[in-house]
């Protein structure tokens, strides 16, 4: 995955505070403003180009919600997570931030983390901003970004207001109707206007196939018995030289999803992994359907079906599913050393 090279945001730099009321601070980049209370979820695509622009509205959309006393999560790429931290002061206790560097490298956690933050805080209105997108993500995150824009408010549902910033100047015209796409609404030049693009059914979103694994890639079919996937996926991952501790993450990955294949379908599965760049890669391919857009990206309950497919967005780099009459290819990333 690429590094964000926004470099620093400068909101510590400057002297910058959160602001402590809804209007202080604000200006002209005041927050752009989400519907006051109520069950209403707001879901905003903010299009910025300049880094000032950028941080007067993602600072005051996050001081709106403090001011409210409305729990506030934030995401952002590099050194911007730590410095909103630090410029919220004696607020930060309501305020829960992460390193989208780390959270996103796999965009499924994202959703992840944004159901479990309105979990956290049933009943009450919340506030997120997250940056899921920049220069450098490959072609494959891409695809799992906009799909993660587009399960966002069945991840969280309501009450909540969401500002997600995209960098107009640096990603390409494409990026940026692809986001557009997923969002209801836009915050563009400091006018607030609806996505004439938007598309409101997250099952409607469109995924390309995946490529067919390359014709190096070793494989191994199963039908009954786990353990010489396992061992095939074991030993090709040591002689690649991925780490004991993340050999044992992709052996315990490709076990879960080769296990829901036994459980679901009569007619076995077929595992393929190969190399590319600095990533080793794993797919397995099986007749299952998989009808819930959710699946994976929503912890279920201890006593619940869909673990496996929870604990594999957990422990890998990147996971590509795509699922239909033809059944479900599931393709697993992990970083080789160096990658």
């Amino acid at each position: 995955m690429g590094t964000p090279d926004r470099g620093t945001c400068g909101i510590v730099d400057d002297g910058r505070r959160l602001p402590r009321s809804p209007g202080a601070q604000a200006g002209p980049a005041a927050a752009p403003r989400a519907p006051a209370g109520g069950d209403a979820l707001s879901h905003l695509a903010f299009l910025y180009r300049q880094t000032g622009e950028y941080l007067e509205r993602v600072l005051a959309f996050i001081a709106d919600g403090l001011a409210c006393s409305e729990p506030v999560f934030v995401a952002l790429p590099g050194h911007c997570a730590s410095q909103v931290r630090a410029a919220a002061g004696a607020a930060g206790w309501r305020l829960a931030v992460a390193d989208m560097n780390e959270l996103g490298r796999n965009p499924a956690r994202i959703t992840l983390a944004l159901g479990a933050f309105a979990s956290q805080h049933a009943g009450q209105r919340i506030r997120i901003v997250t940056e899921p997108l920049w220069p450098g993500r490959t072609d494959a995150e891409i695809a799992e970004v906009m799909k993660h824009e587009a399960l966002v408010q069945l991840a969280v549902g309501a009450p909540a207001a969401i500002l997600c910033p995209y960098d107009a100047s640096r990603l390409s015209p494409a990026l940026i109707e692809g986001a557009c796409r997923t969002h209801p609404e836009i915050v563009e030049d400091g006018h607030r206007r609806p996505s004439s693009g938007y598309q409101a059914d997250a099952g409607a979103l469109s995924e390309a196939e995946l490529p067919a694994p390359p014709a190096t890639a070793e494989s191994i079919a199963y039908r009954s018995r786990l353990s010489p996937v396992r061992a095939l996926v074991g030993r090709y991952a040591d002689r690649a030289g991925l780490p004991a501790e993340r050999r044992a993450d992709l052996v315990l990955a490709v076990s879960e999803i080769a296990a829901n294949t036994l459980s679901h379908t009569a007619g076995g599965g077929t595992a393929h992994i190969w190399t590319s760049g600095r990533e080793l890669i794993c797919q397995v391919h099986d007749d299952g359907w998989i009808t819930d857009p959710m699946a994976g990206r929503k912890r279920p309950p201890p006593d619940a079906d869909g673990q496996g497919l929870w604990v594999v967005n957990h422990v890998c780099d990147l996971v590509e599913t795509r699922s239909g009459p033809a059944g479900t290819t599931t393709r697993l990333h992990f970083r080789l050393p160096g990658g």
